[in-house]
């Protein structure tokens, strides 16, 4: 029982605005309704979010599931005031993790985490996760609103994504059949993605240049802007190349790890993808990082995509047909190695980078 000396505390008093939260709820039904498909009707609000299977089409499917999130991003566009790219990102991680194994994406739930709810930047960031699902298909059935004063600075937020797709048995990816002799395509990226950023922030710092100054590798673009560029979504194309050709064998998304850790995850061990680092396209951003930071070519190729965000492994005698599907499908693949016998690296190249 209150007393006289110590009034009656409200969840509000704490810093916790219930009200608020189903607020923003409300505000953001409309972009959650857009998200909708085949299997989903994309409403919210309920305990937990359903999807028919049957509904969506598949006869025998194997559910893949992948989580992730954006990382230390998430601290640019708060410093920025940019909200409305990052929800593209977090849909973009998950996503892309689930077409490397051969699955389409149904639905995507979100977790966004902070310490004041901010209305305004909540419903830009969850219109980002919306259009970040509409560009890859699936729906967005739910999510959690958390507001927690006291674990998170005024500000500050974090979000966590979790997506589930299908693909029918017996069409997983990657292949068992991948030899010595098949062939390594990149698709580009759009920009660093969102891996690497505890570094990249190092780099600005370094540089001492604002979020607001002009990006010394985008023209017309702030710092914060250029570096917030999403992530791509490779879905929507990798779907239609993969039900135009049968010569794709293995897919590997290009994030944390980067080239030596993200490849080899696909491959058997006795085999390596030998890389021709000339040939990788390599972006304004990450010549302006490896110069402004002083990074090591072996350090870049294992923090950052460098200008290609997902490979495609191909049979060789395949590989025009694969190119074909892929161009059509609206990707520009570029090759950039090969599959061979094993000897110690996973990954080893030749050439180097065009820093």
């Amino acid at each position: 029982m209150a007393n006289s000396d110590n009034p009656p505390l409200t969840y509000a008093q704490a810093g916790v605005d219930i009200d608020a939260g189903n607020a923003m709820v409300e505000n953001i039904k409309a972009d959650v309704r857009s998200t909708r498909r085949p299997g989903a009707d994309a409403e919210i609000g309920g305990f937990g979010g359903l999807f028919d299977l049957k509904a969506a089409g598949f006869k025998d499917p194997i559910l893949v599931a992948a989580n992730d999130g954006v990382g230390t991003k998430v601290k640019i566009a708060i410093e920025s005031g940019i909200h409305d790219t990052v929800g593209i990102d977090l849909v973009a991680m998950c996503v892309n993790d689930l077409i490397v194994q051969g699955a389409e994406p149904l639905f995507f739930l979100d977790y966004y985490a902070t310490g004041k709810l901010d209305p305004k930047a909540g419903a830009a960031i969850v219109r980002g996760i919306a259009r970040g699902c509409i560009e890859s298909g699936c729906a967005l059935i739910g999510g959690e609103t958390a507001e927690m004063p006291g674990l998170y600075a005024k500000g500050d937020y974090d979000l966590a994504g979790f997506a589930v797709g299908a693909a029918e048995r017996g069409t997983l990816l990657p292949r068992g059949d991948v030899v010595s002799g098949d062939v390594v395509f990149g698709l580009p990226s759009s920009g660093v993605h969102s891996n690497g950023f505890s570094l990249v922030r190092r780099i600005v710092e370094r540089s001492g240049l604002a979020w607001k100054a002009p990006a010394p590798f985008a023209a017309g673009l702030t710092l914060a802007q250029a570096l917030l560029m999403p992530t791509r979504l490779y879905v929507k194309p990798l779907l239609k190349a993969l039900k135009t050709t049968d010569g794709i064998k293995a897919l590997a998304h290009i994030t944390g790890g980067g080239f030596p850790d993200n490849i080899p995850r696909v491959l058997p061990d006795h085999l390596a993808c030998v890389l021709d680092l000339k040939a990788i396209p390599v972006l304004p951003v990450f010549k302006w990082l490896a110069e402004t930071g002083g990074v090591a070519e072996a350090e870049m190729l294992r923090t950052f995509n460098c200008g290609i965000g997902m490979v495609v492994v191909a049979t060789a005698t395949k590989a025009e047909e694969v190119v074909r599907a892929l161009t059509d499908a609206g990707e520009k693949p570029v090759l950039i190695g090969t599959i061979a016998p094993r000897t110690v690296d996973a990954v080893p190249t030749h050439g180097k980078l065009s820093l």
